[in-house]
């Protein structure tokens, strides 16, 4: 009889200490349920306000690419423009001076030469 009453406490203390662990468990899931939760609706939310502002970031790079693209062609037609005047201005050079056309031609091709000679000789030096 003297030895039941300690059996019976050391059982009643295993007994509340399983019941206190397994309270201790339950809230546990349940803080990390919740904190789950709260997770899942932070990532939700989070996600649908990226999501607006990355495509509104791929509209200005798609915007920026074109107008760039519309520059290069306006900048390579101005271009093209203005090579086609220097032609058509030497043309009409050469055929109304045709004597300072070659004299200057020849000038040209001799001052170019003598530079190709100084920059030659000074490289082998």
């Amino acid at each position: 009889m003297f030895l039941n009453k300690p059996i019976e406490q050391s059982t009643s203390l295993v007994e509340g200490a399983v019941q206190s662990a397994e309270q201790a468990i339950k809230s546990t899931q349940q803080a990390a349920s919740d904190a789950l939760e709260s997770l899942t609706v932070a990532l939700q939310d989070l996600s649908h306000q990226a999501t607006p502002a990355i495509e509104r970031a791929g509209d200005k790079v798609s915007s920026l690419a074109h107008r760039g693209l519309d520059n290069v062609r306006e900048t390579s037609h101005q271009l093209r423009v203005k090579a086609e005047h220097a032609s058509d201005n030497t043309v009409n050079y050469i055929r109304h001076e045709p004597v300072k056309s070659v004299i200057i031609a020849a000038a040209t091709g001799a001052a170019l030469m003598a530079l190709i000679s100084l920059v030659s000789h000074a490289r082998s030096r």
